[in-house]
């Protein structure tokens, strides 16, 4: 992954880690808006200092870790959206409050259930698991305190509500585990698209390769170069010209009868090695059928263009096939230019002509259209 994705990744997951933050903070003042109604109805022992006292605590706990997001030092941490801590701190404070609650207690038990629902789909069920254990042997440590001390006003209810607990904590452990073997069988099918999209979209590149290239020699085939000659046709602005070329192999049925049919498919595989070596990185050529080819070079010149064909054809006479014996190899060349809103099927039309010129006058030659208009 680049520098720039990693970074774009992290800001996205802080941002999502500051939302569920939000929702935290949000569930804090709930409970503490709670605390104070209860309170002021007589059900939470606790003092308006003391209450007041208990929510600056609460409020500092949360700017702890809103430091630590602003900071982003959880990213350093193996989990970084610190869950466990957060809902490790959040059960503790429950606990502390149910101490200060009367009658009230058993509806304030709801709090528990709330803080263990932010790590429901996230954390892994063993730790899911030590969480509620956490909130089980908190409340429970809670009233065998107060029994100790001669304090529970109702030890049937003290035990109801344990067990309610307990039941309700099991039952939320259980969720969690099936919360979570849902969200890793989803991960794996997401990588396993993920996998077969790559699969396809290699497949679609192979094949719009096979549909665009010929197969024997490599090259372009005949389709996929009138395509890209249209496309730098259209593109070509005023005061500019392309060169285009149909180039014939001399001869070539007279190699196939004497040597056979895989010695002109060597031969022909020898050119395309001779032409990629004498073109630049835009120029395009192309298999156009048989032993014609057909070549584009954008943004040139009359003489830059014959230069280019001569270099060629130069280098094909010398050319050596790999395991066949050929006398000589030449290349007859017809080339026109193309200016803007000329038209492609018109000027093969005219790169045709230049090169039946050049067959006629004894082959192995390049032949231009321009060279007509100035005699």
């Amino acid at each position: 992954m680049s520098l720039i994705s990693q970074r774009v990744t992290q800001r996205t997951l802080q941002s999502l880690l500051l939302k569920r933050f939000g929702m935290a903070v949000a569930s804090y003042a709930l409970s503490a808006l709670l605390c104070w109604v209860a309170m002021f109805n007589g059900l939470f022992h606790a003092s308006p200092t003391s209450t007041l006292l208990l929510t600056l605590l609460a409020a500092v706990s949360q700017l702890v870790f809103l430091g630590l997001f602003l900071s982003k030092l959880n990213l350093r941490c193996v989990d970084p959206s610190l869950t466990e801590p957060q809902v490790l701190v959040a059960l503790a404070w429950v606990t502390v409050l149910l101490a200060l609650f009367g009658e009230g207690r058993g509806s304030m038990l709801v709090i528990y259930v709330l803080v263990l629902l932010f790590g429901v789909f996230q954390l892994p069920p063993r730790v899911f698991a030590r969480c509620a254990l956490f909130a089980f042997f908190g409340f429970a440590g809670l009233n065998l305190y107060e029994a100790y001390h001669f304090q529970l006003d109702n030890p049937g209810v003290a035990i109801f509500q344990v067990s309610v607990l307990a039941a309700v904590l099991v039952w939320l452990s259980l969720f969690a585990s099936y919360a979570q073997a849902m969200r890793q069988r989803m991960r794996q099918r997401r990588y396993a698209l993920q996998a077969h999209q790559d699969t396809l979209r290699g497949m679609m590149h192979q094949l719009e390769e096979l549909a665009a290239t010929d197969e024997l020699t490599g090259l372009c085939n005949r389709r996929h170069f009138l395509r890209l000659a249209g496309h730098e046709l259209q593109g070509l602005c005023g005061g500019r010209q392309h060169g285009l070329a149909l180039l014939d192999l001399d001869h070539f049925k007279r190699i196939n009868d004497v040597h056979g049919h895989a010695a002109g498919d060597r031969v022909l595989q020898t050119f395309a090695a001779v032409a990629r070596a004498c073109l630049r990185d835009g120029d395009v050529i192309a298999r156009y059928g048989g032993e014609e080819f057909v070549l584009l070079l954008p943004n040139t010149e009359a003489d830059q263009f014959t230069a280019c064909c001569e270099r060629l054809r130069e280098a094909f006479s010398r050319a050596e096939p790999l395991g066949v014996k050929v006398e000589s190899l030449s290349v007859s060349i017809g080339m026109t230019l193309l200016s803007k809103n000329d038209d492609l099927d018109e000027a093969l039309q005219r790169a045709d002509q230049a090169l039946y010129q050049a067959k006629r006058d004894g082959r192995n030659r390049c032949a231009a259209t321009w060279e007509d208009v100035d005699a």
